[in-house]
């Protein structure tokens, strides 16, 4: 159990059974009432957001999440293949838990799995990945004066948008919380 007076940013806390993570808290100390403490947090099962409202003081669970190393081997249809890289135990997670991170995943590529009492509950992936451009128009010289951007599709079928001098063939940085291009390879 932990106190709501105790929250910090990334803390996980278990909540009438799901599973949170804190994103954001406020201490409230009105001038007439109790204290409390209203806090926004983000569902790990189902990545919904909520704001909640707690009595300073409160005891709430505090949920143990397991972070640990898998390789992705390959998919088939809407079902994405891992192999734990201590165990070698191999499963599979859906394509509904794996949205996001779909656009940047490579076969062989290293993740973390995100877990709580065997539950897995999805993947965190590194903050750059290389990626290469297999579709992009040519850029031309001139077009504009500066910051000029086209659209590039990378191997895994992202688009986005990248510098006019890219070109199909470049190895490219991802970010992969933004899905933005960070720099050539």
């Amino acid at each position: 159990m932990i106190s709501v007076n105790d929250f910090k940013t990334g803390l996980t806390v278990e909540v009438e059974g799901d599973i949170f993570t804190v994103i954001d808290f406020q201490h409230v100390k009105p001038g007439k009432g109790a204290a409390f403490v209203r806090s926004k947090l983000k569902n790990l099962r189902n990545g919904n957001t909520v704001e909640r409202t707690f009595r300073a003081g409160e005891s709430i669970g505090r949920a143990q999440i397991e972070n640990r190393a898998v390789q992705y081997l390959y998919n088939s249809g809407n079902e994405y293949s891992f192999m734990d890289n201590e165990t070698f135990d191999q499963f599979t997670l859906e394509k509904k838990q794996l949205e996001w991170e779909i656009n940047f995943l490579k076969e062989n590529m290293t993740v973390n799995i995100t877990s709580y009492q065997g539950e897995i509950l999805g993947i965190q992936m590194p903050n750059n990945v290389d990626l290469k451009v297999v579709e992009t128009e040519p850029g031309i010289k001139g077009n504009t004066a500066q910051g000029a951007t086209k659209n590039a599709t990378v191997e895994t079928g992202l688009t986005l948008q990248v510098p006019l001098f890219i070109n199909e063939g470049d190895v490219l940085l991802i970010d992969t919380r933004e899905g933005k291009y960070v720099s050539r390879a």
